[in-house]
This record gives C-alpha cells, sequence and structure tokens, in this order.
C-alpha cells in the first residue's frame, strides 16, 4: 500500500511511474528530496508514449525482455560449479526469485522517484551524483561491453557446436570470429533505428521457438523411455537421449568437468569453497535472468502503470522462473550429465546428439537467431546509455551525436512546434542526438561499446566474464535495494504507489550482498578489473567536475583575487 494514498482526482495507478506526483514540488517527495530536472527528467518535454498499453501487454513485454539468449548458454557454467544436477536446478530457482524481489523493489522506487536509465536516477536521488555518475560508468565501460562480448563468443561456439566441437572457445581464431560478429552487429545498429527494430521483432520469434523445441525433445525422450521400459527396447535400437536422468540420483555428488579438462571432486572441497562455487554458479542464472531491471522501462506506454506494472511482474516472473526449469530438466535428459557442464552452447549440443548433424545445424540457426537478436537489442540499448551519460556531460559529447551508415531518405526539417524544448540538465538548445533525425543512430557510442567489448573478447573467456558481468550489475542493484530499504527509514512519507512488504527488498539485499561479496573473494581477478574501473571512473567524473568548474578564485593579500 502506498504510504500516502492519493486522492480521488488523482488516481495512483494512472499516474505515470517515472513523473512528480501531482505535479508536486520536490518537498512533497521529502525532505532529501530532488527536481525532476536534478534528477534527470526533462520537465519542459510532452510524453514520449501514447499510454494505450494494458496489464496483458505488460506481460508479454516482460517475458520478451527478460527471456533471452541466457537460458541457451549458462547451464554448462552452472553446472560445471555445482555439485550435482539437483542444486542446479535449485540454482535457477533462487536465480529467479532473486530476479523476481529485485524487480518489485525497482517498481517501488520507481514509482517514488522521477527519472530514467536504469539503477542511476535511484541511486542519484539516494547517494547523491558521484554513485548515480558510477552507476552509468560501470553499464557503459563494463555491463554492456561484457554483456556484448559473451553474446559475440556464445554465437560463435553455437555454430562451432553443431560441427561437434565444445573446446576450441580459447582458440585465437575463436576469438576472431567472435569480434567479426560483433562488428557485424554493430554495423546494422549504425545504419539506423528502423532496422534495428524491424529485426527485432523476427528474433523474438526465434526465441519462443528453440525454448518450445528444447522442452518438447525432453518431453519426447521421456515418453519414448517410458513406452521402452528403458532407454532402448529388446531389439538393441539406440538409446533416445542421455541416460543419466533415470539411472543416477539428481542431488548426489559427482565429479564435474571443464571445458579446458580440470576437474572438481566435490567431496574433497570444504563448505567456504562449494559457497564460492555457488556463488559463479548463480551468476550464470543471473545473467540468464538479467533485463528485468528494464521492465520499469516500459511504464511510460502503460494507461495504469502503478497497479499494471507489478502485476505484469509478479506474474511473468513464475512464469519465466517455470521456462528455465523445465528448459533445463530437458537438457539433463537429452545429454549425458557429463557433457552439460563442457558446453556453452548446451542446446545445440543436445539436438545434435538426439537428432543428428542436420538437425544439430537447424538448431544452430535457430540458436544463432536468438543470440544474434539478444546482439541486437544489448548493442542497441548500450548505444544510448553513452547518449544519455554524454547529454549528463558524464562523458564527452561527442558520443551523443547520431548519424547514419548509408544512403537515407531526406526529411523534413522540424517545425518550430515541434523542435525539441530546451534541457534544463544541459542548459542547451536541445540534444544533439536530435540533428540527425528519427532514424539516426548513436554510431561514436555504438563504436566505443564495439571496441570495448572487443578487447573483453580478446582477453576474457564467456565464464570470466559471466561473472565480470554480475559483479558489476548487482554491486549496483544491491546499493539501489538497499537505499529502497534507507528511504524507507529516511523518508517514511515518501510517495508510494507500489510498495511490496519489507521481507522483499530485504531478501534482495541479503542475497545479492552476500553474492557480490562471495563472488569477488571466488574470482578475485574480475574483482580487481572492476575495482579498476571504478577507480578510473571515479578519476575520470572529479577530473571533469573540476575542469567544467574552471580556475579557483584565491584572495591575494592587497584584496585582488587571482
Amino acid at each position: 500500500m502506498p504510504a500516502n494514498p492519493p486522492s480521488s482526482q488523482d488516481d495512483g495507478a494512472e499516474r505515470p511511474l517515472l513523473a512528480t506526483a501531482r505535479g508536486a514540488s520536490p518537498a512533497d517527495y521529502g525532505s532529501s528530496a530532488v527536481s525532476d530536472a536534478q534528477a534527470g527528467v526533462d520537465v519542459t518535454s510532452p510524453p514520449s508514449f501514447s499510454r494505450n498499453l494494458g496489464a496483458l501487454e505488460a506481460f508479454a513485454i516482460v517475458i520478451s525482455i527478460v527471456i533471452g539468449s541466457g537460458v541457451f548458454t549458462s547451464p554448462g557454467a552452472i553446472d560445471t560449479n555445482v555439485p550435482s544436477p539437483g542444486l542446479a536446478l535449485v540454482i535457477w530457482v533462487v536465480g529467479g526469485v532473486l530476479a523476481w524481489t529485485g524487480a518489485s523493489t525497482l517498481a517501488e522506487l520507481g514509482t517514488a522517484i522521477p527519472g530514467e536509465g536504469g539503477v542511476q536516477p535511484y541511486l542519484q536521488y539516494i547517494f547523491g551524483e558521484a554513485f548515480g555518475f558510477l552507476a552509468a560508468w560501470t553499464w557503459v565501460v563494463a555491463v554492456m561491453p561484457a554483456t556484448l562480448a559473451i553474446l559475440s563468443i556464445v554465437f560463435v561456439e553455437s555454430i562451432y557446436s553443431a560441427a561437434g566441437v565444445t573446446d576450441r572457445a580459447g582458440d585465437l581464431s575463436h576469438k576472431l570470429l567472435s569480434v567479426l560478429t560483433l562488428v557485424i552487429i554493430s554495423v546494422a545498429n549504425c545504419v539506423g533505428t528502423r532496422t534495428t527494430t524491424r529485426l527485432n521483432g523476427f528474433f523474438v520469434a526465434a526465441k519462443f521457438t528453440a525454448i518450445a523445441a528444447v522442452v518438447a525433445a525432453g518431453v519426447a525422450v521421456v515418453a519414448v523411455h517410458l513406452a521402452r521400459g528403458g532407454g532402448h527396447d529388446d531389439q538393441g535400437r539406440r538409446e533416445v537421449g542421455g541416460r543419466d536422468w533415470f539411472s543416477r540420483p539428481w542431488f548426489a555428488y559427482r565429479t564435474t568437468k571443464a571445458p579446458d579438462g580440470s576437474e572438481t571432486d566435490w567431496t574433497q572441497l570444504g563448505g567456504w569453497a562449494i559457497l564460492g562455487h555457488l556463488s559463479a554458479a548463480l551468476y550464470g542464472a543471473l545473467w540468464a535472468y538479467s533485463g528485468w531491471d528494464k521492465a520499469i522501462y516500459i511504464s511510460a506506454e502503460l494507461s495504469a502503470p502503478a497497479r499494471q506494472l507489478p502485476l505484469a511482474i509478479n506474474t511473468a516472473l513464475p512464469v519465466i522462473i517455470l521456462c528455465f526449469l523445465a528448459a533445463n530438466t530437458a537438457y539433463y535428459i537429452l545429454l549425458p550429465w557429463d557433457v552439460v557442464s563442457t558446453t556453452d552452447s548446451v542446446a545445440v549440443t543436445a539436438i545434435t546428439r538426439l537428432l543428428g548433424p542436420a538437425f544439430g545445424i537447424l538448431a544452430a540457426v535457430l540458436i544463432c537467431l536468438v543470440v544474434a537478436g539478444s546482439l541486437l537489442g544489448n548493442s542497441f540499448v548500450a548505444g544510448r546509455m553513452a547518449v544519455a551519460a554524454a547529454h549528463k556531460k558524464w562523458l564527452p559529447v561527442a558520443f551523443s551525436r547520431v548519424g547514419h551508415i548509408g544512403p537515407r531518405k531526406e526529411e523534413q526539417p522540424p517545425s518550430p512546434s515541434t523542435t525539441p524544448p530546451a534541457d534544463p540538465a544541459l542548459g542547451a538548445a536541445a540534444p544533439e542526438s536530435s540533428v540527425g533525425g528519427t532514424d539516426a543512430a548513436p554510431i561514436n557510442a555504438i563504436l566505443l561499446a564495439a571496441a570495448l567489448s572487443a578487447l573483453y573478447i580478446l582477453f576474457g573467456s564467456f565464464r570470466a566474464l559471466l561473472t565480470f558481468n554480475g559483479l558489476g550489475e548487482y554491486s549496483f542493484f544491491f546499493l539501489a535495494v538497499l537505499g529502497a530499504l534507507v528511504l524507507r527509514v529516511r523518508e517514511p512519507d515518501l510517495q508510494r504507489p507500489y510498495r511490496p512488504p519489507v521481507v522483499v527488498p530485504t531478501v534482495f539485499a541479503l542475497v545479492s550482498g552476500f553474492v557480490v561479496v562471495r563472488g569477488a573473494l571466488f574470482a578475485p581477478l574480475q574483482a580487481v578489473v572492476l575495482v579498476f574501473v571504478w577507480g578510473l571512473g571515479l578519476l575520470f567524473y572529479f577530473t571533469r567536475k573540476r575542469l567544467a568548474a574552471g580556475p579557483t578564485l584565491v584572495s591575494s593579500g592587497d584584496g585582488d583575487r587571482t
């Protein structure tokens, strides 16, 4: 329930999530509230979207955002870091619940604090501008480039897996092909926004087709097993799928293999070491659930966002958890268990072993389409994040400029009535990104993301980048949710059209905080790189602030100022 229920004249369910309540002044938000301009909201611009979406559309959009390539790519990384398949499925549930509690808490923050850009405006509001900058910097320099690198690696790995090769991810040729994939997708995004949006619809259809095919294959193997009374009949016909799922206990310890050939004997590990492995496994699951934090972005198009967004989150996340459980159960049915841990493209490997190379190639094409769609969408988002940071003067202004590759239709110049108004946060007549037209792409920002991603591909690996990505994201998700708890104490009267029970943010803060700390201790190299990125970001931030302030005025003894 909201702390201060809205009046009958202003139903909180109808009010935009990312706008000031009742056109209220900052004082209406509490003693330490900030204005819309300070929080990063353009108070002079009219709404960008029509509010014509309902709860059902919101439900479908949340599912589409969250279900991506992770369910096809991260099961191997999870299986390597757990002692049993049963515990791997538990990790998938824990990751889903963590995403669910995080999404619910961000919905609370979104109903209370104006601003767009993920967790950045919330951290800026709660802890100050430096935290907001550091969140934006981490996403631009670390999280999004690492995401693009992971997807590029998986794209190439899917092709290799269709050919029966699952142990070449560290080869230079594999890395160079991954960089080439990244370049092609980046160029596609540079062509223009319309090209990206047209391709995206096709990729979404491929995504759901692939999940349905994996689950159907698992069900078919179980049906054949039940019909035969075992994996093969009396005539000695070949077994279908793996045999471990019905011949071995699901929760018993077994030795697991990594793609590099190393093995983990779980009976020789202590509890603290096992927790380290489990935290690494959880990062793999969280990668698959990534996107839950972007659910609040659709609020601008909901007719009653304060009611519909929580409803969409609280129905979509359980459905997603069930889908991921079904798909991963199918993998353990389709494959011998010692194979699951050695591949980063488990879906392609499973279909190839079940139906042969021809169907494996078909599966690889389908998974490649899914991964390409995720690459395209994340490259699109990465560019826009850099543009937003440049508009706040947190990055050089060159990254806010847009342009085109290739021919395009000439567009009519905007009339005075449609010219974007001044942006009070920038003190400029209009963002520079507006000069390129409605189909312009932020080429400089996309190239920045591509260059950083290429470095991560060349010097990292799929599983190391998963942990690095998780450390970067969840450090700030933890701070944002911790901030929501701080606000409940510091500003109890802050208007919150949606307010989940306090146990929801508490569970997220406790689990995510532990996962970040234990993950950093378990993967010190990734943690050191992330801390270096933060240090570089803070140096950049304070240097730019000092340069923007100009020379310091100092009083001399005779009254002159120098």
